[in-house]
């Protein structure tokens, strides 16, 4: 589910990282790898530069060679969480036609699998969002594109007849993404009333049938 990114030194600026290193580097990783396994443990505000220097085998001094702070490495990992959840979602919009049910239970779910994995960063960036700019920032702008892909996704389906009119496909999109931001959100941090994780991918697919096709088995059209 992908439209199109800003370029080059944008992405290195959002990340916080200084533009022009490779994102292959043993060192840069090893910090990256460090604040994901402490923030399984602990929340981001308790986690020190200190600790992801020590962690990653490397002083505090070059720690700052690679990133300019702590808020800079959790924006990377947010930053590649998303990529990774791009990656993951690919072309199955694209393949809507094929079965409509199949397809969003498919993007749900491999949604639902990557931010899973790394629930741990997932819930560190909606804490320090309200507070943190850059985080907030970035979040809106993989919001935004995920936003424009469902939203082309519904004009297409309406278009081939499979999908009815209705409200208009943006705010359409954007209150299914919110939906799914919030569900998952309390799923991962138990942060009740939630729904048990085994179930929200198909709670969430009948949510999102129903808003889109006012069913939950649309027709295979086309």
């Amino acid at each position: 589910m992908t439209a199109p990114r800003t370029p080059g030194r944008d992405v290195a600026v959002a990340r916080g990282r200084r533009p022009g290193r490779s994102v292959g580097d043993d060192r840069e990783s090893a910090i990256l790898a460090t604040a994901e396994r402490l923030l399984q443990r602990r929340p981001f505000g308790e986690i020190s530069v200190d600790e992801l220097a020590r962690g990653a085998g490397i002083s505090r001094p070059t720690f700052y060679f690679y990133f300019p702070s702590k808020d800079a490495v959790l924006l990377t990992l947010l930053d590649r969480v998303t990529e990774e959840a791009d990656a993951a979602a690919c072309n199955v919009l694209d393949r809507l036609a094929e079965d409509p049910r199949s397809r969003w239970r498919e993007l749900i779910a491999r949604f639902h699998d990557t931010f899973g994995a790394h629930r741990a960063v997932v819930l560190a960036c909606a804490e320090v969002r309200a507070t943190n700019a850059e985080v907030r920032r970035l979040w809106a702008r993989v919001l935004e594109r995920w936003v424009q892909a469902v939203e082309a996704a519904v004009v297409a389906e309406r278009r081939r007849g499979a999908a009815p009119d209705g409200l208009p496909a943006r705010d359409l999109a954007i209150a299914l993404n919110s939906m799914n931001e919030r569900v998952w959100y309390a799923t991962f941090a138990g942060d009740g009333p939630a729904i048990d994780e085994r179930d929200v991918v198909d709670v969430l697919l009948e949510l999102w049938l129903t808003c889109i096709y006012r069913t939950t088995d649309p027709a295979r059209v086309g």
